[in-house]
């Protein structure tokens, strides 16, 4: 089993994750949203999403090595931290995530009924909003405009602080939630 500190964070590749989940040793670990996780998941896997990650709700099973992972990387390197801080020692990280896994051409399990993935989501009603903005500012009143500067100037904020609050909203709502 690997050891991870706060120095030095244990990675295992997609064929590693795929020996140990047919050597049934793995506790695998989907970080990501609930909508994501049924849109597409890793057979076999338990989701657990960022926004709901509390360490304490890992049962460590004797013999299965702890994996995380989420699409490419950066939100299980997010879990990874709340990990170290909660005492965990032992426990992996899928390098690349999902997206890895696919790309070595491993299987997953696909929900066709899923909804749409949080980011099209976000970019839909994004869009919307602005596109609407721009025909009301141009139609009816340019105050519409500000409409447009601000879902742009949170799209910029989305981008530098690597959070989106309109994701985080669209999360909640009850389709997104569905298991």
């Amino acid at each position: 089993m690997n050891t991870s500190t706060k120095q030095e964070l244990q990675f295992v590749d997609a064929a590693g994750v795929k020996e140990l989940i047919e050597k049934q040793q793995v506790h695998l670990i989907d970080v990501r949203e609930m909508s994501e996780y049924v849109g597409e998941n890793i057979p076999g896997s338990q989701v657990l999403p960022l926004s709901q990650f509390q360490p304490e709700k890992i049962k460590l099973v004797p013999g299965k090595q702890v994996v995380i992972y989420c699409q490419s990387g950066n939100r299980s390197n997010k879990a990874a931290q709340k990990l170290i801080q909660a005492g965990f020692t032992d426990f992996s990280q899928l390098q690349g995530g999902i997206t890895a896994w696919k790309q070595s051409g491993y299987p997953t399990k696909v929900n066709k009924n899923a909804p749409i993935s949080l980011m099209r989501q976000v970019q839909i009603v994004a869009g919307t909003l602005v596109f609407t903005g721009t025909i009301l500012g141009a139609f009816v009143s340019p105050w519409f405009l500000i409409l447009s500067g601000f879902v742009g100037a949170g799209l910029v904020f989305a981008g530098v602080t690597n959070t989106c609050a309109m994701g985080m909203l669209l999360a909640k709502l009850p389709y997104n939630q569905r298991g």
